[in-house]
């Protein structure tokens, strides 16, 4: 099944009519967003179109289709295969995971029982994030990370959509694979939303290499002390981290000799040393790689190490001058 032809089917009839005359590169497609009464959204290489009822991308909201509520309910069913009560657990999360790692984002009124979210009703927002396997898109970085044959805490400092997930998807598969520059290591990864290996009823879409063990749906901070403690791993990959608990798990993982590659939002290393939970992460040094994208979807901007120093990038210059 083609990529746009594995997505365009979980869409109601009248959606799906007009996805299929949509004439750009799924391969390219980010997002498909849908809310009731709004526009019918498709982000594409980061930008923003809305369809029409002909299927052509628009920058303007006027002539867009109006996506309707029926539209939407159909869409939940056929995401679901009519069941959403079997997947009332992932919903608490607030998505579902589908065939080909794509992840669907849901947004609407929360059942809350004892001040936890039991499940969703009245869903009213979709978003399908389209999965996006790169394989080799680490290549850059992986001299910096595997150095003289030892792997470099790395920590990911991206804004959102600069393909922080993608990069350190693809470094996690060569770091279980191994490389030329690194032997093949375990590696443990906690996929608290489903992105990194994109679980299908348990099993990866996505390919994280053979020496890899998953998490799956795993809060960062317990999956981080779990693996530690039953799965033995040289290395542990983690998406986004940012709380508290983060990194007081953080702290644990490297206190016990495990490598630890993570990723978190920001636009640069100073841009991470103004928010208080990370500042003390940066003073202290735990982190030996700083990998910086910006601009371009995939775009390696820079890399320091723990003292600041550039390694890569257009600039020579510290972190902080």
């Amino acid at each position: 099944m083609e990529r746009k032809d594995q997505i365009i089917h979980i869409f109601a009839k009248d959606l799906r009519r007009i996805l299929t005359q949509v004439e750009t590169n799924f391969d390219e497609v980010q997002e498909i967003r849908l809310r009731i009464g709004a526009p019918l959204l498709l982000i594409c290489r980061n930008r923003e179109y809305y369809v029409t009822d002909k299927g052509t991308l628009k920058s303007v909201p006027g002539e867009a289709h109006i996506v309707g509520r029926d539209e939407l309910k159909e869409t939940m069913e056929c995401i679901s295969n009519h069941s959403l009560y079997a997947f009332e657990e992932e919903l608490r999360q607030g998505f579902i995971t589908i065939q080909g790692g794509h992840r669907i984002g849901v947004a609407g009124k929360t059942v809350v029982e004892d001040g936890q979210i039991r499940t969703m009703k009245y869903i009213a927002c979709i978003n399908v994030r389209l999965s996006h396997e790169i394989l080799g898109c680490a290549d850059p970085v992986m001299p910096y990370v595997c150095d003289n044959g030892t792997v470099r805490h790395t920590l990911i400092v991206s804004p959102p959509r600069c393909g922080k997930t993608t990069l350190l998807r693809d470094m996690i598969r060569q770091l279980s694979g191994g490389n030329r520059g690194c032997r093949g290591v375990t590696v443990g990864v906690v996929d608290e939303r489903s992105e990194l290996g994109a679980c299908y009823q348990g099993i990866p879409q996505n390919d994280l290499g053979a020496r890899t063990d998953i998490l799956d749906c795993c809060p960062k901070a317990k999956g981080m002390m779990m693996l530690i403690r039953t799965m033995s791993p040289e290395v542990i990959a983690v998406d986004e981290i940012g709380s508290r608990e983060d990194l007081e798990a953080v702290e644990y993982v490297m206190n016990c000799g495990c490598k630890l590659v993570a990723t978190v939002h920001g636009s640069s290393v100073d841009d991470i040393r103004q928010k208080p939970v990370l500042q003390n992460m940066v003073r202290q040094r735990m982190f030996e790689r700083y990998i910086i994208l910006r601009g371009q979807a995939g775009r390696i901007d820079q890399i320091f190490d723990s003292r600041g120093c550039q390694l890569y990038g257009p600039e020579r210059m510290a972190y902080g001058a």
